[in-house]
């Protein structure tokens, strides 16, 4: 009976460590912290993000994205840039920020594709293919973020590989970046197992 009440208590944690462990042995090997590593794809997918925190500071983990993904098109490892994430409501534009951003840093506006309904990564990387017709692509995002995506592309039969943006965990706050990831990563395994889609397709749209 102590036995069995153990293994119940153990259960949530042996599911997260699972998880976020099964998530790093697949990722291995498929992202790239130098741009002249990354192989040559067509597109680089890149995740969106607010560039504002809620203070109105300066958003680093968008900033560092945008520095990234610049920095992969400019190395010319790749021809363009699909930048996907939300604009549920007008005040609130992340893919038009993005390319905005990517302009500033160089980027031809003629190499950016925006995708407004990147509401999640599912969304952003089903989307990636059902919609802009990308079997293999390059995410572009923090380490973390990178790693969850390439998994998706595994269980959506898409090949994706990372290249990683700088992180912006500080030592102080890493455990809840961990916390977070970790949950994340429990929650796409439980959208796999139910079937969750994108909330939105569309009419594709050549890249």
């Amino acid at each position: 009976m102590i036995t069995i009440g153990i293994i119940i208590a153990l259960l949530p944690i042996l599911i997260v460590g699972g998880c976020y462990a099964m998530v790093e042995l697949y990722a291995h090997g498929k992202v790239y912290d130098n741009a002249h590593d990354v192989p040559h794809r067509r597109v680089g997918l890149v995740l969106g993000t607010n560039p504002k925190v809620a203070s109105g500071y300066t958003n680093y983990y968008f900033k560092y994205r945008m520095d990234a993904a610049a920095e992969l098109y400019k190395a010319g490892k790749v021809d363009y840039l699909l930048v996907s994430g939300d604009n549920h409501i007008k005040q609130y534009d992340e893919p038009t920020a993005m390319r905005d951003a990517l302009i500033q840093r160089g980027v031809p506006e003629s190499r950016i594709v925006l995708d407004y309904a990147g509401f999640r990564t599912l969304d952003s990387i089903i989307r990636a293919r059902e919609v802009f017709g990308q079997e293999s692509f390059i995410v572009i995002s923090q380490p973390f973020h990178n790693k969850r995506s390439i998994f998706i592309g595994r269980l959506n039969d898409i090949e994706v590989i990372g290249y990683n943006a700088k992180d912006v965990a500080r030592r102080r706050t890493w455990y809840k970046q961990l916390l977070r990831e970790s949950l994340s990563r429990v929650n796409m395994i439980i959208d796999h197992i139910t079937g969750k889609q994108p909330h939105f397709l569309g009419e594709k749209i050549e890249i």
